[in-house]
């Protein structure tokens, strides 16, 4: 009796410890089942990650793409800033690279105002060449009736009796057709025919007050081509970032009448060199005084002895 306790007692026994370790495998069973879905789900992750990532091909291309965008843009913008500089009189300086292919001089001067350009033929002179011109030889000129250069100057004071500047009568005026803030303007300066000058004054000066107008006008800079169409001088102006006044000379004055300045001989270049920069020298010294008067050095502009002025703008500079 006692034994067939002891053998029962034992097979129970054994039956506990199974089912002990029947609920220990199956507890670690849901743990490695929970583990492996964790992997599972990593392992999804990384190869979504993995294939959404661009390889280095794709990359490369993506940045060649944008830097062609970018080289895009950047002649865009250089594009632009050509126009608004050519517009207000900055120089441009020709070159193999410019795919714009137009003509700008390299010397044409800086003025926020007024676009200009020289004088193309000797003051007084005929239009027809003579035959020491043909052979290479200059004549000297008259000066527009108030004693001009002859041949180029290379010594000499650099001041301002070597700008041949000139009473002129502004005839007619209209807008430029490939530049909305550039007037062509005829100009009638005392010789045969009137100038043709292209001026930056659209945004300043109103159409109407430009028309049958007298101004100071710079006539021995160097002829330049302004958005395809030739200037020949440069309307002289009482300058500031936010207002332009167009210089007047005195009352009685005529077209061609010469401007002088005391204690400067007037004795200007036919054309002058643009190398050797004698406007830019002497433009720092162009201003309108605090009384509205033009002057060089503080020494007055005059024409017949009477002063040039500014319309109401006082201490500027005149460009």
């Amino acid at each position: 009796m006692n034994r067939l306790f002891s053998i029962s007692a034992v097979r129970q026994i054994v039956r506990m410890a199974s089912a002990e370790a029947v609920k220990r495998m199956e507890s670690r069973a849901a743990a490695a089942e929970q583990l492996i879905a964790i992997l599972r789900a990593q392992i999804n992750e990384i190869r979504v990650v993995s294939e959404s990532k661009p390889t280095f091909e794709q990359e490369m291309a993506s940045l060649r793409k944008e830097n062609s965008a970018l080289k895009g843009q950047i002649e865009e913008w250089k594009a632009k800033l050509t126009t608004v500089e050519s517009e207000h009189g900055v120089p441009q300086v020709n070159s193999p690279a410019n795919a714009n292919g137009r003509e700008k001089d390299a010397q044409t001067p800086t003025t926020p105002a007024a676009v200009a350009v020289g004088n193309q033929t000797k003051e007084g002179e005929a239009s027809k060449s003579t035959p020491a011109e043909k052979s290479g030889k200059k004549k000297g000129g008259k000066g527009g009736g108030g004693g001009g250069g002859g041949d180029k100057k290379d010594d000499g004071p650099v001041d301002v009796g070597r700008l041949d500047m000139r009473v002129g009568l502004i005839t007619t005026a209209k807008k430029h057709p490939d530049a909305d803030s550039l007037y062509i303007e005829e100009i009638d300066v005392g010789e045969e025919k009137p100038r043709q000058v292209i001026s930056g004054l659209v945004k300043f000066v109103p159409i109407e007050e430009m028309q049958n107008r007298k101004a100071i006008i710079l006539c021995n800079l160097k002829p330049s081509k302004m958005r395809g169409i030739v200037s020949e001088a440069m309307v002289m102006c009482a300058s500031t970032p936010e207002r332009v006044e167009i210089l007047m000379p005195p009352e009685g004055s005529k077209p061609g009448d010469v401007v002088t300045v005391e204690g400067f001989e007037r004795n200007p270049d036919a054309q002058l060199n643009p190398k050797k920069k004698i406007f830019e020298t002497c433009a720092p010294d162009l201003k309108v005084d605090g009384n509205g008067v033009a002057v060089y050095k503080g020494a007055p502009w005059a024409v017949n002895g009477k002063p040039c002025k500014a319309a109401s703008l006082t201490g500027v500079q005149v460009k």
